[in-house]
């Protein structure tokens, strides 16, 4: 498993029972979390949250805000910083486990020795494409939600790269790869973050049991001649890291031959030596 020590200014406080209890700078939140099955730690006090996220029986959720919270408020991870803001369906707009990902895509862009073309799909509120515009690549930047989009706009501005090489486009993550291939246009590094179920800019029914092998296969079709990169995460419960070691080996590494590695990522909890897992990565690259 990998796991972030380093993210100063996220830090989950303690565990119990389908909850954690974390803190966003010095916004404490307490959230769902399904890896959770055991007691929280009696020396920790829960009542410090500023805001509550509950399940409703019927699906979905809603906040209780127990103290002031502003509307939005910053986090920062070594010099890339995010706007956060809570959300439906419990999210905040980051997922810090990320960083990790966000550190192999620096350090390959910044060794690469030349302009880099990244492609990020379901790309969410932009923290992989702000790590890899920081580090001078060119970044098109695809989501089917419109206020992700805004979302990823804010962190651009908020991070000073108003002048970096940056595309946003609102649509349909398959539609795009389609036309993207009839273009001819091709990319040194492609990040895909997808959804276990979701929908595309026009209503599109997505589900990544059926779609994800055919997305990867067409998508395989738009690195360049020289790739770098090709990452997936996923939070899919049930789908394994093999698996997705799988399609990579069938669908990317089947044209360019490099290393397949994936793992576990998870986060740390306070004073303890508990680890949270969150989700998993698979990652295809170029063989040095």
């Amino acid at each position: 498993m990998k796991v972030i020590n380093d993210f100063l200014e996220y830090i989950i406080l303690d565990l119990n029972k389908g909850k954690k209890l974390e803190a966003w700078n010095n916004i404490i939140l307490n959230r769902p979390d399904p890896q959770v099955i055991w007691d929280k730690n009696e020396n920790v006090d829960w009542s410090i949250a500023h805001a509550i996220y509950t399940r409703s029986n019927t699906g979905g959720g809603n906040w209780q805000i127990k103290k002031n919270i502003p509307s939005s408020w910053i986090v920062s991870y070594q010099d890339l910083k995010f706007n956060l803001k809570l959300m439906g369906f419990k999210h905040t707009g980051l997922f810090p486990e990320q960083a990790y990902n966000w550190n192999i895509l620096r350090n390959c862009i910044k060794k690469a020795s030349r302009k880099v073309k990244v492609l990020n799909l379901f790309a969410y509120t932009g923290a992989a494409s702000i790590a890899c515009l920081k580090e001078g690549a060119s970044v098109v930047h695809v989501d089917s939600s419109r206020g992700m989009i805004e979302w990823a706009k804010e962190n651009v501005k908020l991070n000073h790269l108003e002048d970096a090489s940056v595309r946003f486009l609102v649509d349909d993550v398959r539609k795009f790869v389609k036309r993207e291939i009839r273009r001819g246009n091709k990319y040194d590094i492609i990040i895909m973050d997808p959804p276990s179920f979701g929908r595309g800019a026009k209503q599109e029914v997505w589900n990544i049991e059926t779609d994800l092998d055919n997305l990867i296969k067409d998508t395989a079709e738009l690195l360049s001649d020289d790739p770098l990169l090709f990452i997936i995460n996923s939070y899919t419960t049930g789908l394994s890291k093999t698996v997705l070691e799988d399609i990579l080996y069938l669908r990317v590494n089947s044209k360019f031959k490099g290393l397949i590695s994936s793992d576990e990522l998870g986060l740390p909890v306070k004073d303890s030596k508990l680890i949270l897992p969150c989700g998993l990565y698979a990652r295809w690259e170029r063989q040095k």
